[in-house]
């Protein structure tokens, strides 16, 4: 006879599986990271696998996502437009993850706001690089040219 709750749990799920399939998801996508050298639409594949799982609404998971976001993505979009819903921040994400990979793969050293210790600039607000493809408005996707 098993006289305590956790190894009633590990047995009951070794048995018969998930005792409870929301709470496992939820753990998964808490501790769930994208990797610095990963890409964000092999990222998003697995995050919104557990993300359907768990019955979270839109606001949550945006919270989630951008937690679970590499600190150089997070260093962009505090820089670009803010997106109030879910979509179209996964559409920003995308956009200036694609962005990062082709300036990665045209130069061996990525350049401009992806290394702030060789540019300082951006710091100022200047918007060089990747801001004039990054559209202000992920739904009407119309370039966005800076002024200044």
């Amino acid at each position: 006879m098993l006289s305590n709750w956790l190894a009633f749990t590990q047995e009951f799920s070794s048995k018969f599986g998930v005792f409870d399939t929301v709470a496992e998801a939820e753990e998964n996508l808490f501790n769930l990271r994208m990797c610095d050298n990963k890409r964000f639409t092999t990222f998003i594949v697995r995050f919104e696998r557990e993300a359907y799982k768990t019955g979270w609404n839109y606001n949550a998971l945006r919270f989630a996502l951008r937690r679970a976001l590499p600190q150089q993505i997070k260093d962009v979009l505090c820089l670009a437009p803010k997106q109030t819903t879910y979509n179209g921040y996964k559409v920003l994400v995308t956009q200036v993850d694609q962005c990062y990979w082709e300036d990665c793969s045209e130069n061996t050293a990525p350049r401009t706001l992806w290394n702030a210790s060789s540019n300082t600039n951006w710091q100022a607000g200047a918007t060089n690089g990747i801001w004039s493809s990054i559209p202000a408005n992920p739904a009407n996707p119309t370039p966005r040219i800076p002024s200044g």
